[in-house]
């Protein structure tokens, strides 16, 4: 049995991001995505392409907001390479309370305004 290591909820959200990373090579690379949820301290996200490799330092920008981007520096932790929907797990290494009121807290709140589907009465 595994031990859950999560602090708080995980919100099931779709935001738009920009990751940066150094390949192996060195070089730059940059891929834009979705987040599929999001956590206090980490996010699972898709990239259509180019996957930073377990252990990379990423830098990772939600830009759901364009006046207010949010960056924030991760370590990739797993990787998902499912070819129709590449993920990456990341956990953040710094920015975590600029990361927990702008992006999390915001997440649970787009979450939490939302209506419930209405659903007809088949009887």
């Amino acid at each position: 049995m595994t031990e859950e290591r999560r602090r708080g909820n995980r919100y099931l959200v779709s935001f738009p991001i920009r990751v940066e990373w150094n390949d192996e090579n060195g070089e730059k690379r940059i891929s834009e995505g979705l987040t599929e949820n999001v956590g206090i301290t980490g996010t699972l996200i898709h990239l259509p392409r180019h996957l930073p490799n377990v252990g990379n330092e990423v830098s990772l920008t939600v830009t759901e907001k364009p006046s207010n981007e949010v960056t924030v520096m991760a370590q990739v932790i797993r990787l998902e390479r499912n070819a129709a929907h590449p993920q990456v797990a990341l956990m953040l290494t710094d920015e975590e309370e600029l990361w927990e009121k702008e992006v999390w807290e915001y997440a649970g709140e787009l979450l939490a305004a939302e209506k419930p589907e209405e659903f007809e009465d088949w009887n």
